[in-house]
């Protein structure tokens, strides 16, 4: 793969070897993409007044082969793309499109909402019609505008240049082996870091297929990949959590050749039953917006470290004092609304805010993130280590923990579980008992300052659109938790008792 190459190079000039097909729809009905028709969308984008070099266009599409060919066309002709969820509130669009300076709307929805913004008028084939033959073509340094997932606190604005995509994209087709002859399978937002950069950019440079849905769903999805030819799958925790309570009638075929799962940390007691299931190994990753997606990566073929999200891959990765600390050419230098900036080094090293050590091979393992310790009395408590404990239950689907405020100790951990089933939960006698046996599990394996005080169990619990739990709605919700009656499945003082007596006495 040619480093030097522009976007608009990868898809005007492919690469000899590579799949004529690019992007297909997983459900009838749907637009498929072939790469000589992206190289005539490309050539139509950049011939087109509508996009001048670094104008940013909010792209709003419900079907994902739409967004794709959208995210790649504005950005191959020099303009910066701003992704919108099509579920999102119409106000809270317009608000976040004002937030990046966006200029126009590119949309396919016939239903679209008043976002504020002129909208770019496209044909049939997504192509701009207005100023069509107004420039020669391209435009230098096109690129991408996030906003960091909020899932523990404020989002901020990112932006992403064509190169730095284009980097983390050959790097992450170099490093799972991607090939023209692959056929991933993404359920996965195109609005998100992921999604765009390691299924849509990674099937572009490897010269692979991707199919695309519109979300994960979970009936049809073994004879989905056994149909449609799929070899990997872009997935998160959360689906897999779903997929590996599922009993499958057989493993998926051996062509298959592993899952990646990223977004946020995956249970061991998840992945174990998965592949139990599936008969496919799970790679586990690690990865941010502000990194263009993946920062590190498990190797294929017997290089994987389960309980560890592998190695670094196209990116410098430290651990001082504790803390994850990355830079490299995928990794932003700052944010571009000027937040945060206190998280950036003048040597270009920024900080994670995730907290891990590397073993002696240069593995990374994750123990949490800085803002999510609970200090008990003096004492640190990491979440995802309780949270590894409580899912070791096959009657959890989920869980996570949160510190609840307490007037002796100033915060003390408290569960919030979700069942499997997750109808379980409004069960009283079926919660109540998983609450007994989880906090009974946690006495066990647990030290006393971590055991949870309070086992609260959950249809299901706040997340964002890739299925990462929002552990600051979490947190939130337990401001009034001090005042509430509970007892059985929502523990409340019967809990707090039968945590503490079982733990003091170990």
């Amino acid at each position: 793969m040619d480093a030097t190459q522009t976007l608009r190079d990868v898809i005007l000039r492919p690469r000899a070897d590579a799949a004529p097909g690019w992007l297909e729809p997983a459900r009838p009905g749907g637009r498929a993409l072939t790469r000589q028709g992206a190289a005539a969308l490309v050539r139509a984008w950049c011939a087109s007044a509508a996009v001048a070099p670094g104008r940013r266009l909010g792209l709003l599409a419900r079907d994902p082969v739409d967004l794709a060919a959208l995210f790649v066309g504005v950005i191959a002709a020099g303009g910066v793309a701003v992704p919108l969820d099509p579920r999102t509130p119409a106000a809270a669009s317009a608000d976040l499109l004002a937030r990046a300076g966006a200029e126009a709307v590119v949309t396919t929805v016939a239903d679209a909402p008043d976002l504020g913004l002129p909208a770019v008028p496209l044909d049939a084939d997504l192509r701009p019609t207005e100023g069509t033959g107004a420039r020669p073509g391209g435009g230098p340094g096109g690129g991408v505008l996030l906003f960091s997932s909020g899932s523990t606190g404020p989002r901020k604005a990112v932006l992403l240049r064509e190169a730095q995509l284009l980097h983390v994209a050959r790097a992450v087709a170099g490093h799972h082996a991607l090939t023209p002859d692959d056929r991933g399978y993404n359920p996965l937002p195109l609005f998100h870091v992921n999604a765009e950069v390691v299924a849509v950019l990674g099937s572009l440079v490897s010269g692979g297929t991707l199919v695309l849905d519109d979300r994960f769903h979970r009936r049809g999805f073994a004879d989905l990949v056994r149909d449609r030819r799929i070899t990997w799958v872009n997935a998160v925790p959360a689906i897999l959590s779903i997929l590996a309570a599922d009993r499958p009638a057989r493993p998926l075929p051996a062509s298959v050749r592993f899952v990646r799962s990223a977004s946020a940390p995956l249970p061991v007691s998840v992945l174990e039953r998965f592949e139990a299931g599936y008969g496919v190994q799970v790679l586990e990753t690690y990865g941010m917006t502000e990194a263009a997606s993946q920062i590190t990566a498990n190797p294929l073929d017997g290089g994987r470290r389960v309980g560890s999200v592998g190695v670094p891959v196209g990116v410098d990765l430290r651990v001082v004092g504790g803390r994850v600390q990355i830079r490299g050419d995928g990794v932003i230098r700052a944010y571009a609304d000027g937040a945060g900036a206190e998280r950036f080094g003048a040597d270009g090293w920024l900080d994670t805010g995730d907290l891990g050590r590397l073993d002696a091979d240069g593995y990374l393992h994750l123990v949490g993130r800085d803002g999510d310790a609970i200090n008990r009395g003096g004492e640190k408590v990491f979440p995802h280590a309780v949270e590894e404990v409580l899912r070791r239950h096959p009657g959890v689907r989920d869980a996570v923990v949160v510190g609840r405020a307490d007037r002796v100790l100033g915060q003390v951990p408290v569960a919030h579980v979700v069942p499997e089933p997750p109808q379980d939960a409004d069960r009283p006698e079926r919660a109540g008992r998983l609450a007994a046996e989880l906090r009974e599990l946690a006495a066990r394996g647990l030290e006393r300052s971590h055991v949870p005080v309070a086992v609260l169990v959950r249809a299901g619990l706040p997340a964002g659109p890739t299925g990462k739990v929002s552990r600051a709605a979490v947190a939130a919700s337990e401001a009034g938790a001090e005042t509430a009656a509970g007892a059985g499945a929502e523990a409340g003082a019967d809990a707090r008792t039968a945590v503490a007596g079982p733990a003091g006495s170990r």
